[in-house]
């Protein structure tokens, strides 16, 4: 498998040659811009190198610093003598690649910058506090249910369960979903978790009182509410990763809304969709 960077084909190369190519010391003055080694008269730069580690899989970054710098720098001067060599030979799809790839990798960065702006330890305390500070405590429901294709059906078993049958042993032998090995049981949820016409029935019931039939887009129900809790709410620690990923998901829709509201767009009328899946486009 080659990643993105191309160094798993040449790693047991370049590993072979770390042991004999001379690592330079760190000196006062590198830059980004200080050239490491030049092929047919091409720079390549200390920037280069540490951009490419940045890259580079978990394994690769735990090697010895002599290793990981030489095999980085075997891997940057082969590159640069494959690119040379092609140069003159680019078709008019490898070009469209490689702009797209610039556009790609801008276009994330740009968005990159965003996010740590908006993604902060004060922006995700913020939006914890006002989510859950001095909020009431949420009601949480343990419920079962039997879930079966037809009203019919449905309403047969609720009249077993009216007449005393076990709700978990008709849950057993007549639910088709995966809830059915365990009696129906559904565990703990709270507010949102279920589909709205589940939730409100379940709301309805009084712990130890089975619903009559509700129809979902799963099937037919019956619910047993099994108990109720106040649930206080959770650490930040809890639910930092959600909150991060929800001000991310924020920050990155006003930014791209904003930017392209400021661009000027036209689009271009009446192209065929079915091009999209054109073979032979770039023989044209």
């Amino acid at each position: 498998m080659v990643n993105s960077t191309g160094f798993r084909p040449v790693l047991a190369l370049s590993l072979a040659l770390s042991a004999v190519l001379a690592v330079p010391g760190h000196a006062e003055g590198e830059t980004a811009q200080t050239v490491v080694a030049t092929v047919n008269g091409a720079d390549i730069t200390l920037g280069q190198v540490v951009a490419l580690r940045e890259t580079l899989p978990q394994e690769y970054q735990a090697l010895a610093d002599d290793v990981l710098f030489n095999g980085i720098l075997e891997q940057l001067i082969q590159q640069t003598a494959l690119a040379q060599s092609q140069e003159d030979k680019l078709t008019a799809r490898d070009e469209v690649m490689i702009a797209n790839q610039r556009r790609t990798y801008v276009s994330g960065a740009a968005l990159q910058a965003v996010v740590a702006t908006a993604v902060t330890d004060a922006t995700i305390q913020a939006a914890y506090d006002a989510k859950y500070k001095g909020a009431a405590p949420v009601t949480e429901y343990r419920a079962s249910h039997i879930l079966v294709e037809t009203e019919e059906q449905a309403k047969d078993l609720k009249a077993q369960l009216d007449g005393g049958a076990d709700f978990a042993g008709l849950a057993k032998a007549n639910s088709t979903d995966g809830s059915a090995a365990g009696g129906g049981d559904l565990g703990w949820f709270g507010p949102g978790m279920m589909v709205k016409p589940f939730e409100d029935a379940v709301i309805s019931l009084q712990p130890g009182q089975v619903s009559a039939p509700v129809q979902t887009q799963f099937g037919w129900h019956l619910i047993r509410l099994a108990e109720t809790r106040d649930a206080a709410a959770p650490p930040l620690a809890d639910v930092r990763a959600d909150i991060s990923a929800e001000l991310q998901r924020q920050a990155i829709e006003a930014h791209v809304a904003a930017i392209t509201g400021a661009a000027t767009i036209t689009r271009v009328e009446g192209i065929d969709p079915g091009v999209v899946r054109s073979e032979t486009l770039f023989d044209k």
